[in-house]
């Protein structure tokens, strides 16, 4: 009997930013900490190895509890792809994210695609509003480090 098949929570966003910048605010740790997870908590560690087989942990500070969100970064073509290993309460089992950025005339689009085991199925949406969260927090960074490259020039 063949395996079940995984569970996708898929995600799409544009962004003002270009492609460059989108793929670095992933991987830089002190891009990660001003974006990720917006209004969940304080970061509380960004180490990341952005190397095919390099690793990756976001501690977040979620009440009285730090959250570790850790993987393995399994594809980095910069700007286009970043795929890696995605683990976090409260799933226990390791998942896939992959990042599929296209550059437009005036920004790029996202794809963002998280492979779950199939016991996870109930939790898809749960993960598609969390990554359009995230992707949100992303979005006013980049617009923010804009305005602020703007209004820094004579």
């Amino acid at each position: 009997m063949a395996p079940a098949p995984a569970v996708r929570a898929r995600i799409r966003r544009a962004f003002a930013a270009q492609a460059e910048d989108v793929f670095d605010a992933w991987i830089d740790p002190a891009k990660v900490r001003e974006w990720f997870a917006p209004g969940l908590g304080e970061m509380q560690q960004v180490d990341a190895d952005p190397r095919v087989g390099g690793t990756f942990c976001f501690v977040q500070r979620r009440g009285d509890d730090d959250v570790a969100h850790t993987g393995e970064y399994l594809e980095l073509e910069r700007p286009r792809l970043l795929a890696f290993t995605w683990q976090t309460p409260p799933l226990p089992d390791r998942s896939r994210v992959k990042i599929d950025i296209v550059s437009t005339g005036d920004g790029c689009d996202l794809t963002l695609i998280h492979e779950m085991e199939p016991q996870w199925a109930a939790k898809v949406e749960q993960m598609e509003r969390g990554w359009s969260t995230m992707l949100d927090g992303m979005a006013t960074f980049l617009e923010q480090r804009a305005d602020a490259s703007r209004n820094d020039r004579p």
